[in-house]
């Protein structure tokens, strides 16, 4: 059996570079959420660490509902940090896999080894499969993300509202401060 010519066989050891190159650059972006989510966790904690030494009595109905906001955020922040670390390892295995599909690819036909033919398709699909399951750790953990912005901002609607009544904004003919506005 004559080996492939080199076009072909070029052609088709790149053809997974193209899902080693998405992998790449979803690998890039899932590590950058995981910092992101460490950093919160860490901001979450240094915050609740600090809302327990308050001693105003006008603020400490307000620091116990974002103490139970940070209470509840942060086994949630703890699960998108082990789907964020999953799909980082998944995303490893899957570019590793796809390497190895090309090299298998060039390997097998360099060696003329036909009856190991079927080593690169099964590698090629191992590697799409850990793709995918990186995708759907991803996609989790961007639903717990999601779900905690919208916590955390009715938590600030909330307070908002809490400042507004306190200096009367939003009141006609009262300002900022609670002074009554000169005609």
């Amino acid at each position: 059996m004559m080996p492939t010519s080199a076009p072909a066989l070029l052609s088709a050891m790149i053809t997974p570079a193209v899902l080693i190159t998405g992998a790449a650059s979803i690998l890039l972006s899932t590590s950058s959420r995981l910092g992101r989510a460490t950093d919160r966790t860490r901001a979450l904690t240094q915050r609740f660490e600090e809302l327990v030494r308050v001693q105003d009595e006008q603020v400490i109905p307000l620091a116990r509902a974002e103490q139970r906001l940070i209470v509840h955020q942060l086994p949630l922040l703890a699960r998108r940090t082990r789907y964020l670390h999953r799909a980082m390892t998944s995303l490893y295995l899957s570019i590793g896999l796809l390497v190895l599909t090309s090299l298998l690819i060039g390997g097998l036909d360099l060696l003329e080894v036909t009856r190991l033919g079927f080593l690169p398709v099964v590698t090629a699909l191992l590697g799409a499969l850990a793709l995918a399951y990186a995708a759907s750790m991803l996609s989790y953990e961007a639903s717990i993300s999601a779900a905690t912005t919208r916590e955390e901002m009715a938590f600030l609607v909330d307070l908002s509202h809490h400042y507004a009544d306190l200096y009367h904004v939003g009141e006609p003919g009262v300002g900022a401060g609670g002074s009554a506005k000169k005609p």
